[in-house]
């Protein structure tokens, strides 16, 4: 059975957060003999494309007016706004805004159309979002991104990346972090763990990031001091940058 695909015979829910951990070790222990299509080593890193490119965003494919959103972030278990960036991470470099309000509009935008194309079920509707060409958005996921829709289907539990769909609403449906910012490499990420230190997390965010691993999988990521799995980095002009997993 390969890499990726094991995570099918797990819970249904959350497979992929032990694939990921389980996959990750195997590739260190089999590095030599396992081949590069789905090799889950390169997930122990989260890039971002040239945040200075001059690539407009993409139109979304006529998804603006499909069906509404999962959840607001003023409902409840959506995380509450501290008030802009009082709550920084531990290198200060990033800022914890919270409320998807004081984004820019672009960013807004271009969550907005992710989260409308995953509800939609069809894996295929993001391909528009994936900004094709010289620029595609970075699939860190251990595949061969030629076809970012194939990739993202490739690493899902199920054969039509329903899970992947899923994790992108539950990883969009929480707070984020502006990182970088007023330079040429700000980003704004999801989930904001990602840019948090793992092991100073409050109650109420564990029980935020609960909502989308395991208290086993919380475990694992305290003890390498590291969120590992999905996060989403969209730039202030609105191009989806990267859909990554890994430290």
């Amino acid at each position: 059975m390969s890499p990726h695909r094991f995570a099918a015979t797990l819970s249904p829910r959350y497979s992929l957060t032990r694939a990921l951990a389980a996959t990750l070790l195997s590739a260190s222990l089999l590095a030599p003999t396992v081949g590069p299509a789905f090799a889950l080593s390169d997930l122990t890193s989260q890039q971002s494309a040239d945040p200075g490119s001059d690539d407009q965003p993409m139109n979304g494919g006529g998804l603006e007016d499909e069906q509404p959103l999962l959840q607001d972030p003023s409902e409840p278990g959506a995380v509450q706004d501290t008030g802009g960036a009082a709550d920084t991470g531990p290198d200060d470099k990033a800022e914890f805004p919270t409320d998807i309000t004081k984004a820019p509009e672009p960013v807004k935008r271009m969550r907005d159309l992710i989260m409308k194309a995953a509800v939609t079920g069809d894996v295929e509707k993001l391909r528009p979002l994936l900004n094709p060409g010289p620029n595609q958005t970075q699939l860190l996921l251990g595949g061969d991104d030629s076809d970012p829709v194939e990739t993202i289907k490739g690493f899902s539990g199920d054969d039509d990346g329903l899970e992947v769909l899923a994790i992108l609403l539950d990883i969009l449906n929480t707070g984020f972090a502006r990182i970088n910012a007023g330079t040429a490499d700000e980003m704004y990420v999801w989930p904001y763990f990602a840019e948090k230190n793992i092991n100073a997390l409050t109650a109420p965010e564990k029980v935020d990031l609960l909502r989308i691993v395991t208290a086993g999988d919380l475990t694992g990521m305290q003890e390498s001091g590291n969120y590992n799995f999905f996060r989403v980095g969209i730039s202030p002009d609105g191009q989806w940058k990267f859909f990554t997993a890994g430290d």
